[in-house]
Parts: C-alpha cells; structure tokens; sequence
C-alpha cells in the first residue's frame, strides 16, 4: 500500500505518540490529586443516601447536609478524642517498660542473654545453644550501627513525613466530599446535559440507580465496621488485651477494607496482645480464636444480609472486582471495585439486555 504524503504521516503519528505520552506522564503526577478527588466522590456517593433520607423526611437540603456533616465530624472527632489519649498513655507506658528493662540490665538484676540461654536449654536439649550465641555475638560485633542509626532516622522522618501527609490528604479528602455532597444534584444535572434529550430520562434514571447503589455500599461497609468495632471494644475489655480502644478503632477502619481488611485488622490486634509486658500469649490465643469465629459470622450471616440489600452482585464478581481493583488502584481501587461492579451489572441488565432481546 502507497503511504500519500510519508512526511505528513509521519508527523502526524509522531505527534499523536507524543500526546500519549504526555496524557500518561499527567496522570502520573496527578495520581495523589486524582486519588483524593475519587476517594471524595466515592464517599459523598455514600452521604448522599442519608442526605436524601433527611429530605424525605421533610427537611430542607441545607439542613439535610448540615446535620449530616455535624454527625460525620462528630464521629471522627469521637475517634480521635478517644485514640489519641488511650495511644498516648498507653506509648508512655511502653517506653516505662522499656526503661525498667534496660535499667534491670545495666544493674545487672537481669540478664537477657541469660534468659534466652536457659530457654533455648530447656527447649531445644539437643541444640548447641553456646555455639549459637557465639555466631549472634559475631553477628551483632559486624554490625554497622552508624550505618543502622542512619536508616533509622531516616525511616523515622519518612515516617513523621507520611503522618503529616496523611492528616494533609484526609483534610483535603474532607473539604472536597464536603463540596460533592453539597453540590451532587448540581453534578447530576450537569453530566445528563451532556445527554440527547431523547435519552436523558432514560440516563437519569441508570445513573441514579447507580449512585444509590455505591450510597448503599459504602452505608453498607461502615455498618459492618461499626459492628466490628463494637464489639471488639467490649470484647477486648473483657479479656484485658493491651490498647483496647485504640484496636477497636483498628478493627473498624480494617472492616472497611472488603474481603482483606477484616482478615488484616484481626492479624495486627492478635500481633499486638503478644507485646511483652502488656499483653500474653493467652490473651492473644482467645483473640485469635474469636476473631476466626467473628470472621465465619462476617462472611457467612452479617454481609450477606447487609450487602444484598446494598449491591446485588454475585460472590464470584466480587472477588474478581476486588482483585483487579486492588492490583490497580491500591487501596481505593479495592474500596470502589465492588460499586463499580455493580454499576457495570446495572448497565447490562437494564440496556445491553433489552437492546439484544429487542433485536
């Protein structure tokens, strides 16, 4: 085949390259940005039901969006309130069991190695725990500890960097699903002007079914780690497991992640009854076990009932969605998989379906 005008061609395809790149190159750099603007979409979506519910009830939107915002910022005004001092005295009394430690070894009324002697002895009869000492005394002699003290600072301003980020993101994530939830009907009537009007009732009705149900997925999700937390809080009090409140708080953000989080959140609260002078093994052996029989009750009698009546999405779709949204987009892509799948089945069943029977 004859090319007319190669230069042009040429050009032309070059150019078109050229702007690829440069639309990837923007969606990388904007990927925080876009990030924050998806995840205040996301959760205005799931405002909206509520806000719509106040107005049903006869009060103006205003009023509707004020009392919603009042109750948001009241709960996480709630959880801060109640973490921060719990965190605080509980990482004082951390670094007070760390200081008598280390006060018993410089006076020499304790002795780790010792210990861990003994216990090695007792454990392992047939070990040769003299040799083994040897080897981790040479290990810890070769050690760099400028080099150590170095990644240490450094990870712990990474950490300080990405503490002060994260209060950045969320109050930025606040401010814009502050403005998307004020501003949803406005948003709505805006795109479905992009709609020919012979069609537009039609994409009104598809896309407020699909806002509702994302609203509903996401009331959904909260609903199970408001239970979650609940009744961690109570039960981790009863069994005197270190940081109670604070592990509460844990199990409830972890709930909101779908398929893993629960799984996660319950790993980092068994891990965390281990620590050395405020938790036991005990402890941390009757939190595994109720956490493996909370999460059978999860999967098997508190979602169904809750998400059914939220997204109808089949189990097999929503493991696939949340895969493929977590190898995508992180954490959001695993958060807003499952609405999406939902919205997608929404399309399918009540436009592709009928065009095809109609065919």
């Amino acid at each position: 085949m004859k090319i007319q005008h190669p230069f042009r061609t040429a050009l032309v395809a070059t150019l078109g390259v050229g702007v690829g790149i440069l639309l990837i190159t923007s969606v990388q750099s904007l990927s925080t940005i876009l990030l924050y603007v998806g995840t205040a979409l996301f959760l205005a979506l799931g405002l909206d039901p509520a806000v719509s519910w106040l107005e049903r009830k006869g009060l103006p939107r205003w009023a509707a969006l004020l009392i919603t915002f009042a109750g948001v910022l009241a709960v996480f005004a709630g959880i801060i309130l109640i973490v921060i001092p719990v965190l605080v005295g509980q990482i004082s009394q951390l670094v007070t069991q760390i200081q008598k430690l280390v006060q018993s070894a410089v006076a020499g009324e304790w002795d780790p190695v010792k210990e861990v002697s003994d216990w090695l002895s007792a454990t392992f009869p047939n070990l040769k725990v003299d040799v083994v000492l040897s080897y981790i005394s040479q290990w810890f002699q070769s050690l760099d500890y400028g080099q150590i003290g170095s990644a240490a600072t450094g990870a712990l301003l990474g950490i300080g960097a990405a503490i002060i980020a994260g209060f950045t993101g969320a109050l930025i994530v606040l401010i814009l699903t502050i403005y998307f939830t004020a501003s949803t009907p406005s948003l709505k009537n805006a795109v479905a002007q992009l709609v020919p009007a012979s069609k537009r009732a039609r994409f009104v009705d598809l896309a407020d079914q699909i806002t509702a149900s994302v609203g509903y997925y996401v009331m959904g999700q909260v609903t199970l780690g408001v239970i979650n937390g609940i009744l961690s809080a109570i039960f981790l009090t009863i069994i005197q497991a270190p940081f109670p409140a604070v592990l509460a708080v844990v199990a409830f953000f972890f709930s909101l992640i779908p398929l893993v989080g629960t799984l996660t959140g319950s790993a980092i609260i068994v891990l965390t009854c281990l620590i050395p002078g405020l938790g036991s093994p005990l402890t941390a052996l009757v939190a595994l076990i109720y956490y493996a029989i909370y999460m059978q009750v999860e999967a098997y009698v508190l979602s169904p009932r809750i998400m059914n009546r939220a997204v109808s999405v089949p189990g097999a779709v929503v493991v696939i969605a949340a895969l493929a949204g977590g190898s995508l987009l992180g954490l959001l892509g695993a958060l807003i998989a499952i609405p999406v799948a939902a919205s997608i089945l929404i399309i399918y069943r009540q436009v592709i379906i009928p065009r095809q029977n109609e065919r």
